[in-house]
């Protein structure tokens, strides 16, 4: 969800304030200094992950005006992968500035709850959707739950999760419960490894 840089301080905490392999960390110092979006396709490779990362319309800001159309095909991206396995499971990640649409008024830097539910009508069961949600001075625990009531009363039929440290928390959701919990175990074996605050 790219929006024109607003000259502000976002986007440079160091990386090291959130545990990772020291590939990850690297890989993120490499996007603090050189600000290209498009070297994020490096990740696999400077992880040796078993992925693609693909761009969904990067040369284009989202905006009040055209939000309806940057969300379209959000999930098709069949060209790109080897067979339809890959294709129909996958993260898509949503990285608005702020996270979810606050309870009075939202603007670019944040993604609506109406949104969010045609994205999840766009994915496969086996794919889930991953949103940033920087801290809005409530505790994060009741932050997601007001979150989730809001998500399902759009999408009833979703399952949620989450893991949070420091000032964000990742929501992360999906149609297939099975699939939610896989999550939620990948996450439990990364607090395993890193100090993590909280998953639910």
């Amino acid at each position: 969800m790219m929006t024109p840089d607003d000259c502000t301080n976002h986007g440079s905490t160091s990386p090291d304030r959130f545990p990772a392999r020291r590939e990850i960390i690297r890989f993120c110092e490499l996007l603090r200094e050189e600000r290209d979006i498009s070297k994020i396709r490096l990740l696999p490779a400077m992880t040796g992950g078993e992925y693609d990362v693909i761009l969904h319309k990067p040369e284009m800001f989202i905006s009040s005006s055209n939000r309806e159309f940057y969300f379209r095909d959000i999930a098709d991206y069949r060209q790109h992968f080897r067979d339809i396995a890959d294709y129909r499971q996958q993260v898509v990640f949503l990285d608005p500035d702020n996270g979810m649409e606050p309870e009075k008024r939202f603007n670019e830097k944040h993604v609506r709850y109406i949104e969010l539910k045609a994205i999840i009508d766009q994915i496969s069961e086996a794919s889930v959707v991953s949103v940033f949600q920087h801290f809005r001075r409530k505790r994060f625990f009741d932050d997601f739950n007001r979150i989730k009531e809001r998500v399902l009363e759009v999408v009833p039929s979703v399952h949620m999760t989450a893991v949070h440290w420091h000032q964000l928390m990742f929501v992360i959701l999906g149609k297939s419960e099975e699939v939610i919990e896989a999550v939620r175990r990948a996450n439990e074996d990364y607090k395993s490894k890193y100090p993590v605050e909280l998953i639910i």
